[in-house]
């Protein structure tokens, strides 16, 4: 594969998707570096499991392809966090990225760049980053735009962490949410994330109503988190009240 991205990427310099993935790590930096000097459209780029590149892969991109919209490096190891941080301090159009397992750059320095820098973003993902704590605040501050959040794993999340991001929502709601999106966070998965209380997560989950634990939605996920199970989203309160309610008025109507 590496011989063959060589060799093709000159001659795709209109190029805006890349699909990389591999079963079998191949790609070497070599191959990236040529992607960044010719194919400067570039708008999505896959590159999960390419457990060979080093931090020059992340730094060539972060030279020669500004327009990126959409990055996975999932499964991408070796790359550290103040590579991360060079490429979200160049490529500021990022809406979507992929760190899951990337354990070594999902690390405060990035995190914070990753705050600081990607105001667009949509969709982050830091499954597996069993390193990451708190260091999401600053996400919750700053990234506004922030649809789905995957935090499977990341076993040292705090309570603090989960009320950043209630709290990120009722402060800018005035000047920005109701701007651009009504309903904020639609995503989130907090799988293993044993830590949390349930207090902390029902606040979240109050605060955006596209949050959902009830059956066939399942927006917020929280699949080995025993101590959660009494988290429920507004409609499945609702849902629970109708329910009482006709158990009530059955029982009024058979004592009559």
């Amino acid at each position: 594969m590496n011989n063959l991205v060589l060799s093709l990427a000159p001659k795709f310099t209109k190029l805006q998707t890349l699909i990389l993935r591999q079963e079998n790590p191949q790609l070497e930096d070599s191959a990236v570096e040529t992607i960044a000097n010719f194919c400067h459209h570039l708008q999505e780029l896959d590159l999960s499991k390419s457990f060979k590149l080093s931090d020059g892969s992340l730094n060539a991109l972060a030279r020669g392809c500004p327009d990126l919209t959409k990055l996975n490096i999932s499964g991408c190891t070796s790359f550290s966090d103040e590579a991360l941080e060079y490429l979200t301090n160049s490529c500021l159009k990022l809406k979507i990225l992929y760190l899951c397992g990337c354990f070594k750059a999902a690390a405060d320095r990035a995190l914070q760049a990753i705050g600081r820098n990607c105001n667009m973003l949509q969709t982050l993902n830091l499954g597996w980053c069993d390193n990451v704590d708190d260091s999401v605040i600053p996400l919750a501050s700053k990234c506004l735009h922030l649809r789905s959040l995957d935090l499977y794993y990341c076993r040292n999340i705090t309570d603090r962490g989960m009320y950043s991001l209630a709290h990120s929502r009722v402060k800018n709601k005035p000047s920005v949410w109701d701007r651009y999106d009504e309903e904020g966070l639609r995503s989130l998965n907090i799988s293993q994330c044993t830590a949390l209380s349930p207090p902390a997560v029902q606040a979240l989950c109050d605060t955006f109503p596209a949050l959902h634990t009830c059956s066939g939605r399942h927006t917020l996920v929280m699949s080995g988190c025993l101590n959660l199970t009494y988290v429920h989203c507004a409609c499945t309160v609702q849902a629970h009240r109708m329910l009482m309610t006709r158990v009530v008025l059955r029982n009024l109507y058979s004592i009559r």
